[in-house]
Order: structure tokens, then sequence, then C-alpha cells
């Protein structure tokens, strides 16, 4: 079987991009009926020591969108976070993913095939670091493909379902078929 880098990066994206959109509409949905206020997940964690709700939004967003550019151009250069911000504007931030990701072309993506990339990355120096600004950068020598499935798509998954997780663990009636999203299915 052949898998384009369009297929395996873009659509797959779009694919969970589009199924976080959803859950977050069912966390809105969810709000709505319970008069819970969706801003108190802005800052919710899973625990502790963990990232907030919303750096999981924008991580998601920098690994697709900024990961695709880091292909592109052999630089991972994501924009600065936000940080907290409305529930509303986290869903916004979703839907400016999934139409950055669509305006991506086959030809475009697959032409990156094979790139060879040296990619910087940042972190933390040590735990202590994790929440100051001591970060070491480490270059990685990666090819398009390798980027994509050993870097960002991982690091998209997991931002992906901890932002689910989060949602999970404050009452929103969410399961795996949300994750999911829509199956890319064969036509019969």
């Amino acid at each position: 079987m052949t898998i384009s880098l369009y297929d395996l990066s873009v659509l797959t994206f779009l694919q969970t991009m589009r199924a976080v959109s959803g859950v977050l509409d069912r966390a809105t949905k969810h709000c709505a009926e319970t008069g819970a206020d969706s801003n108190d997940f802005v800052r919710a964690r899973l625990y502790p020591d963990m990232a907030p709700f919303h750096f999981q939004i924008e991580a998601l967003k920098n690994h697709a969108v900024w990961g695709l550019e880091a292909v592109k151009t052999g630089v991972f250069a994501p924009p600065p976070l936000v940080g907290a911000m409305p529930f509303t504007d986290l869903r916004a931030i979703v839907g400016e993913a999934v139409t950055a990701l669509e305006a991506f072309t086959p030809e475009e993506v697959n032409s990156w095939s094979g790139k060879d990339l040296d990619i910087a990355v940042f972190r933390p120096v040590d735990e202590e670091s994790a929440s100051t600004s001591a970060w070491a950068a480490r270059t990685l020598a990666l090819t398009s493909e390798t980027f994509l499935l050993s870097y960002s798509i991982p690091n998209f998954y997991f931002h992906a379902v901890t932002a689910y997780n989060i949602l999970r663990t404050r009452g929103v009636p969410i399961g795996k078929g949300d994750y999911e999203g829509r199956l890319r299915t064969r036509t019969a």
C-alpha cells in the first residue's frame, strides 16, 4: 500500500482536529444543559504538574500546522503561546487550525517527501526548569517523514487525548467515538 505524505499528515491532523472541534461543541452543550461555565475548563489540568487545557489546544494547532511548516521550511518555529483565554477562543483556534490544514494541497505537501531536516526542539534543562526560562535546544537530524512520525504526530495525539481527558474528568459526556472522529473509510 502506498501512502502519501499528505495522507499521512494533513488528513490525519484534519481527522483529529475535526474530532476535537466536535468534543468542544459537546463541552459547550454540556455546559448549557448543566449550567456549568465552559471557561472553568480553560485552566483545568489532569494533574497539578501537567499543562492546562488551554495549552493542550494551542499545542494541537502548533504540532499540526507548525509541524507541517517545519517540514516545508526546515524550522519548527510555532508562535508564542497565548495562554489562558476564553473557551470560545479555544474553539476558534481549532477552527483556524482546520482552515490552515485545508489550505495545504496534496501536491505541495507531497513535494516535501524525503527532505532532510535538522530541527531544533527545546526542552527544559532539568525538571525544575520546566516552569522557568531554562530551556536548551537540541537539534534532531530527521527527514520529513521521521519528523512527522516520531515527533509531531505523537505530540499532537498526546495533546489531543489530554484535552479529551480533561473534559471527560470534568463530566463532559464524550466517548471513544468522539475522540476518533470521522474515520476515513474506503468506498465499498
